[in-house]
């Protein structure tokens, strides 16, 4: 059997096997490949491309709201690591440390970065003196390593590809804004972008960032009713700057120390648009991340004339769309099939008798309809297409996400949904800890979050029945 006709087999069903049909749609759509790493994979250049996307989208979104773009070290001196107690502990597990550099060992380890807040709060200690020097409103776009028990690609590796962005300010008041108003960037990246709805939301505190006062979160569902931690900010209090002496002195001519925010997101956002977005013919990718967005196939290409006016439209489209030309020697079908497992979302076909009649046909990743359009005005036809997958594939998404959403009042309905059915659970809850850790044993579901929009579904707690006067968001999650 060649590499061509195994590249082009039929994936897993879905429906039958989540699991496996996500790793088949990750390996055939060629986003990425398995390294000799433990849990790291190569991004190849479509995988790597969708990633492209995301940062030059975000970084914009980022800068306009007044962030700039530094680069710490990628080592941190475990005895620093260490000066912050509690994010120390909520990490311990995952930081992975040298003690040897060749033959000679390390005095004080280094660790390589889980994430950054500590080298941050040593460069603010010294780059923070005056009130005048704040905020500090800075971004990084880095890689983070994290020893993970079970890995799967994009959704949970040992190192992934993420921006973290630390700031500090002068008040409480401003950092929790900055730490919401971050929220909302990512919020309208998912939506608008990568046309993935979310639920905004505050997590608990078992379930929130190591080191944080609060933490926001969105929360998307997947294709499985499965919940994706998609982003999260975090409103970090005093508590790091007391334990790095990050000082300064106030308008009133006095030491008072910041309050910092972090916040960020990750490559997991690519396995988000996989299981949200997929379908059993594989990727299918909104237009305004796809790498290619259209792809032209010549049809009867050895047929004089052919390939020569696919390259004069690829030269009259490529200024205005992510557009590529197929013009190798495989089979229409086959190509067909390729870059539908891609999620390219238009295909432009043009053969002998489209050439002769002025026109083309565009057929649509989403939905498989097809469209003959005159090629005079073949760039407002494939705007308007484009334009139209993008806000179907949300409304879609949303539509998936409502049907398995439920809101539920006893135990025993909660049971049998969790079990059988899969998917939100909106329940009241009396905020003690226990409760939420006997739904986590019991059943797998974890609190996703307290979301901003409340609803009072009941007056007494899903799980102890006292009194609860706060809605959560339960579900499994990846």
């Amino acid at each position: 059997m060649s590499k061509n006709q195994n590249k082009n087999e039929a994936i897993t069903d879905m429906n039958k096997d989540f699991t496996q049909w996500y790793t088949d749609v990750v390996k055939k759509a060629e986003l990425i490949d398995y390294s000799p790493v433990r849990g790291c994979v190569v991004l190849r250049p479509y995988g790597y491309g969708i990633w492209e996307l995301i940062q030059k989208q975000l970084d914009t979104m980022f800068k306009e709201t007044g962030h700039e773009n530094v680069y710490m070290p990628m080592f941190i001196p475990k005895s620093l690591l260490q000066k912050e107690a509690d994010h120390v502990e909520g990490f311990a597990p995952e930081v992975l440390t040298i003690t040897k550099a060749g033959e000679e060992d390390l005095a004080d380890p280094l660790c390589i970065r889980p994430t950054s807040e500590v080298l941050f709060c040593e460069h603010f200690k010294d780059a923070i003196q005056s009130y005048r020097d704040l905020p500090k409103l800075y971004n990084q776009w880095c890689s983070v390593v994290r020893w993970e028990k079970t890995t799967r690609p994009f959704l949970r590796t040992t190192e992934f590809l993420w921006q973290e962005g630390h700031t500090a300010h002068a008040t409480e008041e401003e950092a929790r804004l900055e730490a919401k108003n971050m929220l909302e960037v990512y919020k309208d990246f998912f939506e608008n972008v990568l046309a993935i709805p979310v639920i905004r939301g505050l997590k608990s505190e078992k379930e929130k960032f190591a080191g944080a006062v609060e933490t926001y979160t969105i929360e998307s569902m997947m294709h499985d009713g499965k919940a994706l931690q998609s982003g999260t900010s975090h409103y970090l209090g005093n508590g790091f700057a007391k334990a790095f002496d990050i000082t300064f002195t106030d308008k009133e001519n006095k030491l008072t120390h910041v309050h910092q925010t972090s916040w960020g997101v990750s490559t997991r956002m690519i396995g988000g648009l996989i299981m949200v977005h997929g379908d059993n013919n594989g990727l299918i990718l909104p237009p305004k991340i796809a790498p290619t967005q259209v792809i032209i196939i010549p049809i009867a290409q050895n047929k004089e004339g052919v390939i020569n006016a696919a390259n004069s439209l690829y030269e009259k489209l490529k200024k205005d769309f992510r557009i590529k030309l197929d013009t190798t020697d495989k089979t229409p079908g086959f190509k067909f099939s390729e870059y539908e497992m891609k999620g390219v979302p238009l295909r432009l076909e043009l053969g002998p008798k489209d050439i002769e009649a002025g026109q083309a046909v565009l057929a649509r990743r989403d939905n498989g309809e097809k469209k003959i359009v005159s090629l005079e005005n073949i760039e407002k036809e494939i705007a308007k297409i484009l334009e139209e997958i993008q806000k179907s594939l949300y409304e879609k998404a949303k539509e998936a996400k409502e049907a398995k959403t439920y809101k539920i009042n006893t135990m025993n309905e909660f049971a049998e949904t969790i079990t059988n059915k899969q998917g939100f659970i909106k329940a009241m809850w009396c905020e003690s800890g226990e409760c939420e850790e006997k739904i986590k044993k019991d059943f797998g579901a974890t609190i996703r979050c307290l979301p901003y929009e409340q609803e009072i579904i009941s007056e007494t707690c899903i799980c102890c029945n006292s009194k609860a006067s706060k809605q959560v968001i339960f579900a499994k999650a990846y």
